[in-house]
């Protein structure tokens, strides 16, 4: 199953990778069932089962919520993460 979400993760990449600051490294890696993306080692990105995390500042996070984005929340009743917000995987076609 990560294998899925790691494709889609670096398809979604490489076609942002024309609005990425050049000097910072981009990588891949699987994450749990799902995938990662890291910047300079620092994760960014998610892609699992419950969809599309970015680690955000507060004022992004507020701005895509206000948009329709859910907080990311791995299980049902679990808590919310910080930082991320989420969306579904429809994002990333």
């Amino acid at each position: 199953m990560a294998e899925a979400e790691l494709r889609t993760l670096r398809s979604l990449l490489e076609r942002l990778a024309a609005s990425l600051d050049h000097k910072d490294t981009i990588e891949c890696k699987h994450f749990f069932s799902g995938a990662a993306a890291y910047a300079n080692g620092r994760i960014f990105m998610t892609l699992t089962t419950v969809g599309l995390a970015l680690k955000l500042p507060k004022d992004s996070r507020e701005l895509l919520i206000g948009k329709g984005a859910k907080p990311l929340r791995y299980f049902p009743k679990g808590p919310l993460k910080e930082g991320l917000g989420g969306s579904s995987e429809s994002a990333c076609r």
